[in-house]
């Protein structure tokens, strides 16, 4: 048997340059941890998002602009309803922080009542 390439020393056809060319196997745990991290990255950039839209919004009312205050808070009731959509927040929170900003909207600048 002259040059015949035999199977028996399959490990050694892997290595180059004294790496081995087969990925390290990466525990599950692991695995769930680093998907874990990105999802809370993700989630963490979303709620700042509100959080500034929510500002925002109360700084326009705040300064009695009702235009403003009104693109605001259709700004943030999307972003909040985005993040209903994405799972980053609850039904019953996005419901409350809309309630929330909607009243106060409408009380801010209700029409004033004739006495």
């Amino acid at each position: 048997m002259t040059n015949v390439i035999g199977f028996g020393n399959i490990s050694n056809s892997f290595h180059f340059f004294g790496g081995h060319l087969l990925a390290k196997k990466q525990s599950s745990a692991e695995k769930a941890f680093a998907q874990s991290e990105v999802r809370r990255l993700h989630n963490k950039a979303i709620k700042s998002e509100c959080r500034t839209a929510v500002k925002q919004f109360v700084e326009a009312v705040q300064k009695k602009e009702q235009a403003v205050a009104q693109a605001k808070l259709k700004d943030l009731v999307g972003k909040l309803d985005s993040a209903r959509s994405k799972g980053v927040l609850t039904r019953n929170a996005v419901s409350r922080k809309k309630s929330r900003m909607t009243k106060l909207y409408n009380v801010s600048f209700a029409a004033p009542v004739a006495k």
